[in-house]
């Protein structure tokens, strides 16, 4: 078997085996490899669910947190099946994709041809290994009358700070799909202690490593991730629409500004790392596979009559924070009539998927809170700056867009926070007139920050100084939002732990948005 110079064959026996790699007549062909260890220890996922079709993904890694992680610098077979029931017996397509050494092993395979609507059951294999299935649900025909949808949203997963029981309760939910707002791994280096609001807390666990910047470190981090299997049940359960937010590379960052002052030109050599690294473990699609550093993360998808679904990327293309980004402050920066949130091409993409939805609830599906929260005490506003909050021009833009063409039923989906939200979003909130322009749903983090509390000293605060805010909670957990032509509701859903195994799932609060109706009610 002759082998390429970057392939030793000691290194290839070592990782397949007596299979692997034969070359003839100019073209690579592939053989049967055999694993030394299970090769899909990180799971598997699907996303981007269309009405014909989605992405199933997995990645060979039978040591995923060594350097190289168990596979040889080489492409390897893998084989996937896509069934209409659980036990396999009627597949409906097959085939083979192609694990390659420059993407880490990952296979995004984007299947097309399906029924519009309903379960379908995904599965790989490579050499003698079989992964479990996973599920995923097609969307249901463009335009098709709906009675109802439910779907899950969550992110915020600091590994460190907390274990991932949201994730398995939400897998044993029946839930259409799942948006993850970001926030999927966090970049920092492993610490035994956490120092937040709540004071300082131990971790139940420890990353792995130092602060990511290499590849290699990013690669690291996300296997760690993925080795949870709780995290694992949770992507086999539905098919999740994925974006990021600040940690897939650095806290606060946005476009090429690194918070702590690397010149842009460096920080684009982590970026460009850690672009890679989230495409070569998310369920995303080609559209999606970085150019450089950047990536193409906003999109748009419907979900029959009911939803019009737009995934937003708040990091990408925005200015930097301004006032330095203190915390609770304000100054002249925050009206700059230059500053962005979306970028323009983003800003202008969102208007027109708007205005030409055509559904009956218009989804903005983004990162960072777009309710004007005054965080200071005192007669004196102050705010987070790392929201929309801290570029009043950009979001008076957005929402006078809604406005002035009627937008109706407006829901913005958020996180960011690590706390739960519910209110309702006005041009200046310290001014409000008439109705309300859309409603907020911000979901609080699945681990980060740890096990929390109902309420915080600053969240009672918060309700108290903005009228416009409904709901506060500062536990861990999810949100589910059930949606009927007529109704929307989100139901808050808190753990009491995630310092420890056997948490407790409750559901702290439901909040309802009538058709045509803005106002953030009870439920």
């Amino acid at each position: 078997m002759n082998l390429p110079d970057s392939v030793s064959r000691r290194g290839l026996m070592l990782a397949l085996g007596a299979g692997g790699v034969a070359l003839g007549s100019g073209r690579q062909a592939l053989a049967d490899p055999v694993f030394a260890e299970y090769p899909f220890s990180l799971g598997i996922a699907a996303g981007d669910p269309a009405a014909d079709g989605f992405v199933i993904w997995t990645r060979l890694a039978p040591r995923p947190l060594e350097l190289g992680y168990g596979m040889p610098a080489a492409p390897v077979p893998v084989k996937w099946e896509v069934a209409s029931d659980r036990g396999f017996s009627t597949v409906v397509q097959k085939g083979e994709a192609v694990a390659r050494p420059e993407l880490g092993h990952a296979v995004h395979v984007e299947i097309t041809g399906l029924e519009p609507g309903r379960d379908y059951f995904y599965r790989f294999i490579a050499g003698a290994e079989r992964t479990p299935y996973g599920r995923a649900k097609t969307a249901p025909a463009a335009g098709a009358s709906l009675a109802k949808a439910r779907f899950g949203v969550l992110g915020c997963m600091a590994y460190e700070q907390g274990l991932y029981t949201a994730h398995r309760k939400a897998s044993e939910d029946d839930l259409d799909f799942i948006y993850c707002y970001g926030d999927y791994i966090y970049e920092g280096r492993g610490s035994r202690t956490y120092t937040g609001s709540g004071g300082t807390i131990e971790n139940p666990r420890i990353h792995l490593g130092g602060e990511c910047y290499s590849l290699d470190d990013y690669r690291r981090r996300y296997a760690q991730y993925k080795l949870d299997t709780d995290l694992q049940s949770s992507h086999a359960a539905a098919a999740w629409y994925v974006t990021w937010d600040d940690h897939e590379i650095q806290n606060n960052w946005v476009s090429d500004q690194d918070p702590d002052g690397v010149p842009p030109h460096i920080f684009n050599l982590r970026r460009q790392a850690a672009a890679q690294a989230f495409y070569e473990h998310m369920p995303l699609r080609r559209s999606a596979f970085p150019r450089g550093a950047e990536m193409q993360l906003y999109r748009q998808a419907s979900w029959g009559d009911l939803l019009n679904l737009n995934f937003l990327d708040t990091r990408q293309y925005r200015s930097n924070q301004p006032c330095d980004d203190r915390w609770a402050t304000t100054c002249e920066g925050v009206r700059d009539p230059a500053s962005q949130v979306l970028g323009e091409a983003q800003e202008q993409w969102l208007y027109r998927s708007l205005e030409q939805g055509g559904a009956r609830w218009n989804v903005l599906a983004q990162q960072i809170m777009v309710m004007d929260l005054d965080r200071k005490e005192g007669p004196e506003p102050g705010f987070n700056l790392d929201t929309w909050a801290g570029y009043a021009i950009p979001r008076q833009r957005l929402l006078d867009r809604i406005r002035e063409r009627r937008i109706r039923n407006a829901i913005v989906l958020t996180g960011d926070e690590h706390q739960n939200y519910a209110g309702e979003l006005f041009r200046d909130s310290r001014n409000p007139e008439g109705a309300p322009l859309a409603s907020e749903f911000v979901v609080t983090s699945i681990s980060s920050s740890g096990d929390g509390q109902d309420q915080r000293p600053d969240g009672r605060r918060y309700l108290a100084d903005n009228p416009f805010l409904k709901f506060n909670n500062a536990q861990r957990g999810y949100a589910v939002c059930d949606v009927t032509p007529e109704r929307w509701v989100t139901e808050f859903k808190v753990l009491d732990k995630v310092s420890e195994r056997g948490g407790t799932l409750t559901t702290r609060a439901r909040f309802a948005v009538a058709n045509g109706d803005p106002r953030v009610v009870s439920a």
